[in-house]
């Protein structure tokens, strides 16, 4: 596996998220199943950035990634979040969880459950916009000093969030969801982070899974799945963002890889700071997924990718006030 530099930490240029795995997707793997793919990814492919949150089905994933990566714990980077807006069982602060003892309770809980003593990346979880930037990064400097985080980050902050923060503590990641379906990184918080140093981290890089070619307009999901309100997994949407899928089966076809390969080395190819984690929780999807840091687009390829891409439209949306109809914590953050 290839390595790069996420902020201050080396990473792989692929890592895992493991959310899928408790939740979000459907129906989940076994525990068992789960630990022997997570192990596995760093085993047999080499992947070290593994990505997980309090959130994700109300505390079950870190306890499942805790339990996984325990026999290798100092070989990965291991990277969690709090989530300062959501209150979730045993986190009834009198001052909110936006709060030095909030921050401190969360980062502890999660240390528990992740049988770890440090988080290598610990992400403030969908920066809310009436909290101030600096003062969290105060606080996440602290932990910094102390051992307890050796890096931290935003998620889906604003421009002048990631300015305000990186100015106390420097970053060393952002998280947002970013793929050929969800562009709007590429506007201002991808050129800061390329001016500033920063790291950015990739979730949902194939949309949901749509990008991999493997669904169609007649596919249904059930439960927790996301997917179910997720506006571009609507049929009609669907079946209007079929050229997408067209083109990329047509570079796939060029270079003998598949449509996932060609969506996840688009992104590789454009940002030499950004890391993806797709969600894998089967075998041949690993093998897919981890298969993509090997398919390399040149500058020539890239460019006529790009020049395609400009005349297709992409339909349907993903709103967390679409997701949060779903009506529980364990699906209120996503990502």
């Amino acid at each position: 596996m290839k390595n790069r530099i996420l902020g201050s930490l080396s990473v792989s240029a692929m890592g895992l998220g493991c959310m899928g795995f408790s939740h979000g997707y459907g129906a989940v793997p076994t525990e068992a199943e789960s630990i022997r793919l997570i192990r596995k990814a760093y085993g047999d492919y080499g992947c070290t950035l593994f990505d997980t949150a309090e959130v994700y089905a109300a505390y079950a994933n870190e306890e499942l990634v805790g339990k996984a990566l325990k026999p290798i714990r100092d070989k990965v980077v291991l990277c969690t979040k709090f989530m300062p807006g959501v209150f979730l069982p045993g986190q009834e602060i009198p001052e909110g969880k936006t709060s030095r003892r909030g921050l401190r309770n969360a980062l502890e809980a999660s240390l528990r459950r992740l049988q770890t003593d440090y988080v290598d990346l610990y992400y403030e979880h969908r920066v809310p916009g009436d909290s101030d930037p600096g003062e969290v990064a105060e606080w996440m400097g602290e932990l910094v000093r102390e051992g307890k985080i050796r890096a931290w980050g935003v998620s889906e902050a604003t421009p002048s969030q990631i300015r305000r923060a990186h100015a106390v503590t420097p970053l060393c990641a952002v998280q947002s969801e970013y793929s050929l379906m969800e562009r709007r990184p590429e506007q201002e918080v991808l050129p800061l982070c390329r001016e500033l140093g920063i790291g950015f981290v990739a979730y949902s890089p194939m949309a949901g899974g749509f990008l991999s070619g493997k669904y169609s307009p007649a596919s249904t999901f059930e439960g927790d799945d996301v997917r179910r309100v997720i506006t571009r997994y609507d049929r009609k949407n669907m079946a209007a963002n079929q050229p997408l899928l067209d083109l990329l089966h047509a570079f796939a076809r060029d270079r003998g890889a598949t449509p996932a390969q060609i969506a996840l080395a688009w992104m590789l190819a454009k940002h030499g700071f950004l890391v993806p984690i797709p969600g894998m929780r089967r075998d041949e999807r690993m093998a897919e997924n981890f298969g993509a840091v090997d398919v390399v687009l040149d500058e020539e390829e890239l460019r006529l990718l790009e020049d395609a891409l400009a005349g297709i439209p992409v339909h349907g949306d993903r709103k967390d006030s679409d997701i949060q109809k779903l009506g529980t914590v364990e699906t209120l953050a996503t990502h």
